[in-house]
């Protein structure tokens, strides 16, 4: 029970512990951390979090996460920009950047097609990369979804729409286990399973 802290303690611990695969101790233990740093720490922690919300956006070319109009990624002249690497989410984009296996560009889809779910083709960035795909003389498309039904099922709707248009399609290799998240694969299964890519 954390009722004996006072009010303001036990506002942050509840608030902290809203965060995920935070639970109530770890929260306790956060907050007395938090209580116990210098105000500067504190006023930090407190800036970074509100900057975060105010200047975090989808970059307008890749749909990563940036600061600015386009990501550092989208920015940097040296990426191989005829070769683009399909994910769903940013955090498998960092996966694989961490790995050091692709020095192409990104497309982030923000998800995955889920009928069940009611997440159709419009309802995620697939629109978006057909039109990349016509407009930035793209050759190859690495498709580097998860291998969750849903993973599949999106890579199998894209190689689909792919199919008679003039890019060559590839699939991240095996490698990856069968429902993995791709953030949560060590780096060098994820570079081997890049390195293996083969065609779809």
């Amino acid at each position: 029970m954390i009722n004996h802290y006072p009010a303001s303690i036990i506002e942050l611990i509840k608030n902290l512990s809203r965060l995920p695969g935070i639970g109530e101790k770890t929260a306790e233990r956060l907050a007395m951390h938090i209580l116990h740093a210098s105000r500067k720490e504190a006023e930090k922690l407190s800036q970074s979090i509100v900057e975060l919300k105010n200047k975090v956006r989808l970059c307008s070319r890749c749909f990563s996460l940036s600061d600015n109009e386009l990501c550092a990624i989208c920015q940097d002249p040296s990426r191989i920009q005829q070769l683009l690497c399909v994910v769903e989410q940013p955090g498998d984009m960092v996966a694989l950047e961490k790995s050091g296996a692709f020095k192409g560009l990104y497309h982030v889809l923000q998800g995955v097609l889920s009928p069940m779910d009611g997440v159709g083709p419009e309802d995620i960035r697939l629109q978006e990369l057909f039109s990349r795909i016509e407009t930035e003389n793209i050759q190859e498309v690495v498709i580097a979804t998860g291998t969750s039904m849903e993973g599949e099922a999106t890579a199998s709707y894209i190689a689909e729409r792919l199919e008679n248009r003039p890019v060559k399609l590839t699939r991240i290799a095996s490698g990856i286990p069968i429902g993995g998240d791709l953030k949560y694969v060590d780096q060098v299964t994820l570079r081997k399973a890049m390195e293996s890519r083969h065609g779809f």
